[in-house]
This record gives structure tokens, C-alpha cells and sequence, in this order.
């Protein structure tokens, strides 16, 4: 008797297969623009820069207009009800990559928020959760890596995906392969018109929450690709840094400064 793997198996061996070849390909391509980088951040500046502006240039061709039609076009209540729903499948990631983390007071609270916004919130239509000072943890298994131990390695920006490292490209990749990403659920569906209409709506509905974003790198970043590497690499340092504990502020502890609580100071109480 003969199986044959169902479309969640199919689907997360493709997406190891292709995220692999991926990230070979680039490895071997961005060796040869890795010297046109200064910065020790991102040796494969040259490629990346190279990738970014394809992205950049299929976003405002393609996905960014269908973005603008989609918020044109929707009541704001609509898909304010659609961006919950999507944060909601987010949030059983979260809370499973802080039980990864040994976080359990943030597993449980996010664990809490899905629950109660499942229940409460009409399926995570309303995020009652917020509501009631329970807010979000962003986590993923990028962070999770880097709360092991995992440096960031390189940036990298990914075909399609945008700003990336190799730690968060591996995260990445490897979210799909083990079946435990935001996404799952959606390409678990068996109904192939609804999974795509689906995954649609979700990339649309990722990419309207960049929107504002955008446009602030529009009007104050005279780089866009030194800002948007700059600001990714700094957000994800600091999430990593929080998860651990050690947000690396300033100590001036143990600085060379004068001390003068024992120099012998003029006195002019006689003068």
C-alpha cells in the first residue's frame, strides 16, 4: 500500500529545498561583491545593495500599489479585524520561540493573549488582549538563535523577504522546515483557492503595516539602503539583547574619570 504525503509535508519540503538552494546561491554570488564593502557589518554589500533594488523596484511596480488599492479599498475595520487575526497566528509562534528561550513568564502571557483573543476576540478579530495591557512580544526563531548564542553573522538581504542576517536567514528557513511559522497554518489549508487567497491576504496585509514605515525612510533617509540595514540590524540586536536580559547600556563603572572627593580644594571661608 502506497501514501502520499499530504500538502503540508509537500509544501515544507519545497520550502527547505528552495530556501537551501537560496541561500547557497547567494553565499556563492556574494563572494564576488565582498569587496566592495567598507562596512564589517555587511561584507556582501555589493550584492545586497544589488538585491535590494530589485526588491524595491517589483515592490513599487507590483506589491506596493496592490498594497494602496487594498487600504484604499478597505474599511479600515475590515482590515483592522484581518491584521489581528494574522497577529493572533504570530503570536503562537512567539510564544513557542520564548518556551524555546526559557522564557516562561512571557510564554505564558503571550500564550494568554492567544487564548483570550481567540475566545473573546471573535477568533483574534479584536485584539481585547491590548486592550486589557496584555501588549505583544515580537519573538521568532532568528531571536531565539541569537538567545542561544547564534552572532548574526553578515546582513543579508533576501530576494523577496528584504533585510535579513545569516542567523535570521536560518531562522528563517528553518521555521518552515520544522512547520512552525506564521504562515503554517495558512498553507495547511487543504482548499487550494482559499490557502492562496489566504497567503495573499497576508503578504498584502504584512505589507500595509510597512506602509508608514516607508514613508518616513522616504522623506528623511538620504541612503535608503544604508538606513533600512542600519535600523534592521540595530531593532534585532536590541530584541536579542532584551531576550537575554542585557539591553548593553552604557556602564561607566569602571572609567577613568578624575575623582576629586579627596583632592585638598581651596578654602575661602576666611576671605
Amino acid at each position: 500500500m502506497t501514501t502520499t504525503p499530504d500538502s503540508g509535508t509537500v509544501h515544507r519540503s519545497l520550502s527547505l529545498k528552495a530556501g537551501a538552494l537560496a541561500l547557497a546561491m547567494m553565499l556563492g554570488s556574494g563572494a564576488a561583491w565582498a569587496k566592495d564593502s567598507t562596512n564589517p557589518d555587511d561584507p556582501l554589500e555589493g550584492f545586497n545593495r544589488t538585491v535590494f533594488t530589485i526588491n524595491d523596484n517589483v515592490d513599487r511596480a507590483l506589491f506596493k500599489p496592490i498594497t494602496l488599492a487594498y487600504t484604499d479599498l478597505t474599511p479600515k475595520p475590515v482590515r483592522t479585524c484581518i491584521g489581528n487575526i494574522f497577529g493572533n497566528l504570530r503570536d503562537v509562534w512567539s510564544a513557542a520561540n520564548s518556551f524555546l528561550q526559557a522564557q516562561g513568564h512571557d510564554f505564558f502571557n503571550t500564550l494568554g493573549r492567544v487564548l483570550f483573543n481567540t475566545t473573546m476576540g471573535l477568533g483574534g478579530c479584536i485584539d481585547v488582549a491590548s486592550m486589557n495591557g496584555a501588549t505583544r512580544i515580537p519573538n521568532d526563531l532568528g531571536i531565539t538563535l541569537g538567545v542561544w548564542g547564534l552572532n548574526s553573522g553578515p546582513y543579508l538581504v533576501l530576494p523577496g523577504l528584504g533585510p535579513s542576517s545569516f542567523r535570521d536567514g536560518v531562522g528563517t528557513v528553518g521555521g518552515f522546515a520544522i512547520g512552525m511559522s506564521p504562515t503554517t497554518p495558512l498553507f495547511a489549508i487543504d482548499n487550494i483557492p482559499l490557502r492562496n487567497t489566504a497567503v495573499a491576504l497576508y503578504a498584502v496585509d504584512t505589507r500595509a503595516g510597512l506602509l508608514e514605515a516607508d514613508r518616513t525612510v522616504d522623506d528623511i533617509a538620504l541612503d535608503r539602503y544604508s538606513f533600512v540595514r542600519d535600523a534592521y540590524l540595530q531593532r534585532r540586536q536590541s530584541q536579542v539583547n532584551r531576550r537575554r536580559g542585557n539591553d548593553d547600556l552604557p556602564d561607566y563603572s569602571d572609567d577613568d574619570l578624575p575623582d576629586y572627593s579627596d583632592e585638598d580644594l581651596p578654602d575661602y571661608s576666611e576671605d
